[in-house]
């Protein structure tokens, strides 16, 4: 009786081994939103978040306690990009065009009256310097309205949009920082390829220069310390990995080294406002990972991962008393939800869920992993595999992210969980290059685009069909910006490895890639020719490294999406290489939409990407 009740068991445990799961409705993964982007008044008194009206992204603003909530913007044909409060009683927000990048500023009372554009310059983007929190009706600003590549500061009022420049950009400097009192003191200069790191003691002086070194060390200031004498700073100067020190300005040198990790650059730190305490440092290794320098924040922490479990809690905003608190949680299977915690009264509250309809146990866990390339360096990534089906054998996607300077992250990414609900496995490399693991990985990846960062994909690849997870006939590669690239790189360069690709705003020629970067990138260009290389010293290496020349070698078929309006990739990326695969009689679909830039916002473009992408692996990798 024992062994049939055994096999009965065996036979169970097998078929639910090997169920497959609801397939979830692909506007489930790229809908807009239920309710995200919460902030809170500076009194604590108000939530702002941003919800779909219209099918964009606008921002509604609720009294605490209340349940209705006032929409305060209008958007129709666009999303708003990003909002933040100004004082008790206004909201200031950033929209661009058809995503072409020069984002406008607009201020809106928290009723929705008295709405006003305060940058109606065309072709100009303008960007926050600092929104002088304690300063009612002013704000400073980027603008590149007096030269397309150089972005001055104007301290502009929120009322009137009247501005006043305060400081006029010579034509090299890249960023602006202003201390606790809202004083501009701190310049970041570049002449291409040495970083020049400028100070004065107040906004009358000029600017001196106190420290220049080669683009390749960085000393990043974070922020002043509370007496506004010196800065907290993430710097690398003399290690491999950046740490967070203690830097005297004025002088331009270290004074103390506070933290730093072996494996990974540090460069988070927080701070409280009101108490005038440093309060923790942040970095990333698989996951996101904490150093607490401040008991009061720890135990609040403490308090509130007790109650919310294992997600990943962050805290997402303060008043300006720092007695009243957002709080964000997030794990790889959820957008998770936001929180209100009252301190005085120790109280949690649950506000909303970022998306309601995702069914968290339904998802993927997304794993962590690691594995060395040919020429001997440790790749890290996160591989997450379909739910309910033995890991042997799959279909797999390579999901390259872009950058190239950049990282992917643990966390919920409705990419990911689109395609391993859909059957697929899904590995996400952080190749030579991604940043976050120290000068010497990223430096690796200098002037080998199409060569050992391609190889660290490839070798992805092969440690999949090592490990017995990958069908070496199912394997497709996608990305977007450098991750398109790499997709056709991939394509080209290794044909026997892909059944298809999904380029989406790719490059495919690096020698018009670089004569249509945006002006205000003019300062990077000689940064640029050292790490990717220079179009007329290095013209046989752009040659051999831009899949448009390599188009008679891709034999897989191949989907490219763009965004007409791309203003860093531009369309001509995508055409000629369209039409060099077309010449050639090569399967290519191609996607243009006419009101998108570098990646696509408006929800229902999305849709569209996001289907036909669908219907294309699924006719190639099934």
């Amino acid at each position: 009786m024992k062994k049939p009740f055994l096999l009965l068991i065996i036979l169970c445990m097998t078929i639910i081994a090997n169920a497959q799961v609801r397939q979830i409705p692909l506007k489930d993964f790229f809908k807009n939103a239920e309710k995200n982007g919460y902030q809170i008044s500076p009194d604590g008194n108000y939530f702002s978040y941003l919800t779909s009206w219209e099918n964009r992204m606008n921002v509604f603003v609720q009294k605490v306690g209340s349940n209705e909530a006032v929409r305060v913007t209008s958007a129709t044909e666009r999303d708003i990009s990003s909002y933040f409060w100004k004082g008790n009683n206004k909201i200031m927000y950033l929209q661009d065009k058809a995503g072409d990048e020069n984002f406008k500023l607009y201020s809106v009372n928290k009723d929705g009256s008295g709405l006003k554009l305060l940058s109606p310059e065309d072709k100009v983007r303008t960007e926050i310097v600092d929104d002088l929190e304690d300063i009612d009706d002013y704000m400073l600003v980027n603008m590149n309205e007096r030269n397309p590549q150089a972005f001055d500061v104007y301290r502009i009022n929120v009322n009137t949009g009247e501005k006043k420049m305060i400081a006029e950009n010579p034509g090299n400097i890249m960023s602006w920082m202003t201390d606790h009192d809202g004083k501009l003191r701190i310049a970041t200069a570049s002449d291409g390829v040495n970083s020049i790191l400028m100070y004065r003691e107040t906004e009358d002086a000029p600017f001196k220069e106190v420290l220049v070194t080669n683009f390749r060390e960085s000393v990043e200031p974070l922020f002043f310390s509370f007496d506004n004498k010196f800065v907290y700073a993430s710097s690398n100067l003399g290690r491999d990995k950046s740490a967070i020190v203690k830097f005297d300005i004025a002088n331009g040198k270290e004074m103390e080294m506070m933290y730093e990790n072996p494996n990974v650059d540090v460069s988070g730190l927080s701070y409280s406002k009101k108490r005038k305490v440093l309060t923790a440092i942040s970095y990333v290794k698989e996951k996101r990972e904490m150093k607490f320098l401040d008991a009061v924040a720890e135990k609040r922490y403490n308090r509130l991962k007790k109650e919310l479990g294992d997600y990943e809690v962050v805290i997402a905003g303060a008043n300006k008393n720092e007695d009243k608190f957002l709080v964000r949680t997030y794990s790889d299977r959820s957008l998770g939800s936001y929180y209100f915690y009252d301190q005085a009264s120790d109280k949690l509250s649950k506000i909303a869920e970022v998306s309601p309809w995702i069914n968290e146990s339904e998802l993927a866990v997304q794993k962590p992993v690691s594995y060395t390339s040919r020429d001997g360096l440790t790749i890290n990534g996160y591989l997450t595999l379909p739910v309910g089906v033995e890991a042997k054998n799959l279909p797999v996607v390579m999901n390259i992210h872009g950058g190239p300077w950049a990282r992917d992250n643990w966390g919920f990414n409705p990419e990911v969980q689109f395609l391993v609900n859909r059957g697929y496995a899904v590995l996400q490399v952080n190749y030579r290059g991604s940043t976050g693991y120290g000068r010497k990985f990223w430096e690796a990846s200098f002037k080998e685009w199409g060569k050992k960062m391609q190889d660290d994909v490839s070798d992805g690849v092969k440690w999949l069909i090592s490990e017995g997870i990958a069908n070496p006939k199912k394997v497709g590669i996608y990305g977007g910006s450098y991750g398109g690239y790499a997709t056709l790189a991939g394509l080209a360069f290794s044909p026997e490895l892909y059944a298809c690709g999904v380029d989406y705003v790719g490059v495919s020629n690096l020698f018009t890639f670089m004569k249509t970067i945006p002006p205000y990138w003019e300062p990077f260009r000689k940064m640029m020719y050292e790490m990717v290389g220079n179009p007329e010293t290095d013209s046989a290496l752009f040659v051999a490294a831009s899949p448009v020349y390599h188009a008679d070698k891709i034999v897989a078929p191949l989907f490219v999406a763009q965004g007409k309006m791309d203003p860093r990739v531009n369309i001509a990326e995508s055409d000629q290489m369209v039409d060099a695969m077309k010449k050639r009689g090569i399967d290519v679909e191609y996607l243009v939409k006419d009101n998108e830039g570098h990646g696509f916002r408006n929800q229902e473009n999305r849709f569209d990407f996001y289907g036909s992408m669908e219907k294309f692996l699924a006719k190639h990798l099934k």
